[in-house]
Order: C-alpha cells, then sequence, then structure tokens
C-alpha cells in the first residue's frame, strides 16, 4: 500500500478485571484504506476500534495519530468518527436534523448544511426522505442515515463497530457494496469490525484476523485466504482440512500415509507441520486414481455443489463437488501440488480442521455465540 500511515498502534495493551483483552498489539493503518479487524467473539477486536476511538486508554503502548502520540485526546477531539452497531439515531429529529446535527453544533451556516446533507443524502440513496420520522424506517434505513451523520463533517477516519450486524442477510449483501462505494467515493480511512468472515473478504483492502487478544496475521483477502499463517486463520476464514504431516524436504511433504509434491519449502528436514487443503481444490476421482482413497460419510446439496465427508485414517475430510456421490460409496481423492499449503505448528494446531463434529446445526450455534456483545 503506498498511501501514508494515518493510524499506529505501537504495542497496545489492554487489561479489563485482571483478564488481558490486548496482548501487546501492534499495527499501520493507511489513508484511504479499507481495513476489518475480523475475529471471533472476545478477541479483543472492539476494543481496539475503542482505544483507536478514545473511549477506552490503553493500559501501555501508543496510539498514533499522522506521527502524533493522542493517547491522552479525548474521544471528542479526534478526526475520527463511529458508527455502531445500534445506531443511537435521535428519535426527536426527522432524517435531515439527525445528519445535520454535528454541523449544527459547529455553528455552519444553513446553505451549507442544507448542501451537504443532500450531497450525504444522495451518496446513501436517501434522497426525499429529509422529513421522515427516523422510527418509522427500516434497519437498513436507519443504518445509512447513521452513516450519513458519521460522514458529513468530513472525518479522517470512520471507525464502524459490526455495523450490519442487526440487518438481514440480502439487506447485509447489498450494504456491504454500499459501502464499499462510499469508502471509494470519500476516500476516508475505513476501520471495520466483524466477526463475518465473508463479509470481510469482500469488502476489505486489508483483514486483519484476531484471537486472543492478539493478531494472527495481516493481509490482503486473498493472501488469508490462500495463504493462512496458522491453523486458527485457516478454520476462522473459509472451511479447511487441516492435517498432521511432516515437511521431507523442499516441495514435498507427506501426510495421511502418502508423499506428496507440494510448492512449499524452507522448512527444517522432517518438521512436523499443519497441512492445509480447502474442500473446493480436491477432486473427487474413481478410488484407483486418487492419491488417497476414503468412504463417504455424508453428503450434503449446498446448491452450487454438494458439501461431502468422507474418512481417511480415521480423518474426516471435507469436499466440495459439483459430482454427486452416495453415502458409502468408496472415493479417491486427487490433490494438486498447488492445493497444498503447509503451515508451522502453533497453539492452535490439532484443534480444528477435521470434520468428525461437523453439523450446520453447530454452524449456526456458532454464528449465535458470536452475535453476543463482545467487551
Amino acid at each position: 500500500m503506498n498511501e501514508k500511515k494515518i493510524i499506529e498502534l505501537k504495542d497496545v495493551a489492554k487489561s479489563f478485571d485482571g483478564e488481558i483483552i490486548l496482548d501487546h498489539i501492534s499495527l499501520d493503518i493507511h489513508e484511504k484504506e479499507f481495513m476489518t479487524l475480523l475475529g471471533p467473539s472476545g478477541c479483543g477486536k472492539t476494543t481496539t476500534l475503542r482505544i483507536i476511538a478514545g473511549f477506552v486508554t490503553p493500559d501501555t503502548g501508543d496510539v498514533v495519530f499522522e506521527g502524533t502520540k493522542i493517547n491522552d485526546v479525548p474521544a471528542y477531539k479526534r478526526h475520527v468518527n463511529t458508527v455502531f452497531q445500534k445506531y443511537a439515531l435521535f428519535p426527536h429529529l426527522n432524517v435531515y436534523e439527525n445528519i445535520a446535527f454535528a454541523l449544527r453544533l459547529n455553528k455552519v451556516s444553513e446553505e451549507e448544511i442544507f448542501n451537504r446533507v443532500e450531497e450525504m443524502l444522495a451518496m446513501v440513496n436517501l434522497r426525499g426522505f429529509e422529513k421522515k420520522d427516523v422510527n418509522l424506517l427500516s434497519g437498513g434505513q436507519q443504518q445509512r442515515v447513521a452513516i450519513a451523520r458519521a460522514l458529513i463533517n468530513k472525518p479522517r477516519v470512520l471507525l464502524l463497530d459490526e455495523p450490519l450486524g442487526a440487518l438481514d442477510l440480502k439487506l447485509r449483501k447489498d450494504m456491504q457494496n454500499e459501502l464499499k462505494n462510499i469508502q471509494r467515493q470519500t476516500g476516508i480511512t475505513f476501520i471495520y469490525v466483524t466477526h463475518d468472515q465473508e463479509e470481510a473478504l469482500s469488502m476489505s483492502d486489508t483483514v486483519v484476523v484476531m484471537a486472543d487478544g492478539k493478531i494472527q496475521q495481516i493481509g490482503s483477502p486473498t493472501d488469508i485466504y490462500n495463504e493462512p499463517e496458522n491453523a486458527f486463520v485457516a478454520d476462522f476464514i473459509g472451511e479447511s482440512n487441516i492435517i498432521d504431516g511432516i515437511m521431507l524436504e523442499d516441495y514435498k511433504a507427506k501426510f495421511s500415509g502418502q508423499i506428496f509434491d507440494c510448492l512449499d519449502k524452507g522448512f527444517l528436514k522432517n518438521e512436523a507441520v499443519d497441512v492445509v487443503i480447502r474442500p473446493e481444490d480436491v477432486d473427487v476421482v474413481a478410488p484407483e486414481k486418487g492419491m488417497l482413497q476414503g468412504v463417504v460419510d455424508s453428503v450434503t446439496f449446498k446448491g452450487v455443489h454438494y458439501e461431502i465427508i468422507v474418512t481417511i485414517n480415521n480423518f474426516k475430510w471435507m469436499i466440495q463437488s459439483t459430482d454427486y456421490v452416495a453415502p458409502g460409496q468408496k472415493i479417491g481423492l486427487y490433490i494438486e501440488p498447488d492445493a497444498i499449503h503447509i503451515m508451522k505448528k502453533s497453539e492452535y494446531s490439532g484443534m480444528f480442521g477435521d470434520y468428525s463434529s461437523f453439523s450446520d446445526e453447530l454452524e449456526s450455534l456458532g454464528d449465535v455465540d458470536a452475535l453476543e456483545e463482545e467487551e
């Protein structure tokens, strides 16, 4: 990224009631960047956002804005605005007055207020809603008012804390596209917090994956998906088979009892590693043509593809294929070298990537947990 740094977090730590929430994180955020802090509930992403906003003071470390330390600068004096999941609109003011609020506080002329409110309404697709009662708007419309209100005084940085969490799926998708367009139009730096992987991948220039108060990986959406740094990132971003393996030498890995060519190098000879293979990168073939063979446990139709769970050497793989296979059928798996990604062992090794307990019901329970508010 060529843009200059606008915010730097330097070795920032924060505890609440003796519990470490942020464990000495450092992060550079650049001008005009759409950065997403992504992670499960309780990982520290919202606390990071609140420290940037000035609502929370770090125990140690520095927050730097354009080269100046701002640890002690109060929230209202920072060049940042925040949009929350609960939109906090003023119920007694109509749409126009909600959006105009910050300009009125700053004694801006009526003519300029009118021009800037109209510009904002056009940007968030709410022209003609000026006189509407905000209590009668849909969730998506209220969200747009909140975004317009936050942008009208042209902050350098906009912080968004799970702003689409309360919207239904289709509306979320529409608003994701709109937010990305607004960010491009305005050139304002967006820092976005979510636990939704798809949201992070589809909107961001940079994704920061967090867990247990630490930054696990920073990269572009494609880097994070294709080159996860550890088992946590591989599991959290999309589906992954994560198998114990050994790096025999450069470009040669052994796992599931077989030796495979891969594109990875730079590991120790015979180093124990985690092997990541995405479900969509496995080809289902006849058993005798497969590098591995296994018996199909279950098949679920997902609209575009079938999700196949297959047992190989007591490990349950997930495969996504457009070809139907039947439960109980023996199949072969064919895996190209570029589908095999080798990762260093980490504290998360052995915790993810086997689909023994996989079910859609468990997945949706996880989503409900993640919606619960994090500190």
